[in-house]
């Protein structure tokens, strides 16, 4: 199984990380993709990814941190993208329930971002919490500029921004969420999606699936997910590792295949 967002480099697995990655292979997580969340962050995300095998890594500013990366641009973020372990670009996006930066800051900074995907072919991720109908929006008038691959991680949002970003080739990305007890939303939305067009992922430290919720989240509970998606859509879990692998790495295509 490809673990397609893990955020590994954060105080929660500083004493742990080896002993995490040793389980998440022992668990049969073969891959890890490493996410950045502001772009100080990323020489230390790519040290450790090219400390690791098996483990890639994006280049990005989380929507959360727009505002401290004001001035970033697409041909820094190109830059990056030239780095070995550099499959994706972000993650970025737009967040109106915390709203940490101002709208205007997401904006730009979710643009730089499209724009960086577009030249260097990478895929962008892309955070979305309580915006829709504006991340509909951008995506729609962005790519009449110039396609770019794209990917919208942990999906939590509508089915019609769902149908929107389906038209545009997007991935989707679900995690521990689809196990919650609250998750029923969640569920009846990713249900009308095809399999052809989904990924998994922990996003550890957070979301842990059951059994595990309420623990720190580790990418060896990534068969907690893959079982979750199997029995909303009455597939087999082996089959569901096979086909969201396989999607994955269609999707990161930088990322070796053996």
């Amino acid at each position: 199984m490809f673990d397609t967002h893990v955020n590994l480099h954060g105080d929660a697995f500083d004493e742990d990380l080896e002993l995490v990655l040793t389980r998440a292979k022992t668990a049969g997580v073969t891959r890890l993709l490493a996410i950045c969340d502001r772009m100080d962050h990323l020489p230390a995300i790519v040290k450790m990814a090219e400390a690791h095998e098996n483990m890639w890594c994006s280049a990005g500013v989380h929507p959360h941190h727009a505002k401290d990366f004001i001035h970033l641009t697409s041909e820094e973020l190109g830059q990056a993208a030239t780095l070995e372990p550099v499959v994706a670009i972000g993650e970025t996006g737009l967040d109106l329930y915390y709203n940490y930066s101002d709208i205007k800051a997401q904006i730009q900074n979710l643009i730089t971002h499209i724009s960086a995907a577009r030249a260097t072919g990478l895929p962008i991720i892309l955070h979305c919490r309580s915006a829709d109908q504006l991340m509909g929006d951008i995506l729609e008038e962005e790519m009449q500029k110039g396609a770019f691959k794209l990917l919208l991680h942990c999906y939590t949002g509508g089915i019609d921004l769902a149908k929107r970003a389906l038209k545009l080739g997007a991935y989707f990305s679900v995690s521990g969420i689809l196990s919650f007890k609250n998750g029923a939303n969640v569920r009846e939305v990713i249900a009308q999606l095809p399999p052809k067009r989904i990924l998994l992922e922990t996003d550890c430290p957070y979301l842990s699936p059951m059994p595990h919720r309420g623990k720190r989240n580790e990418p060896a509970f990534l068969p907690f997910v893959c079982q979750a998606y199997a029995k909303l859509m009455g597939m087999e879990a082996d089959t569901v590792a096979q086909v969201t692998e396989a999607n994955a790495l269609a999707l990161f295509h930088k990322v070796k295949p053996s």
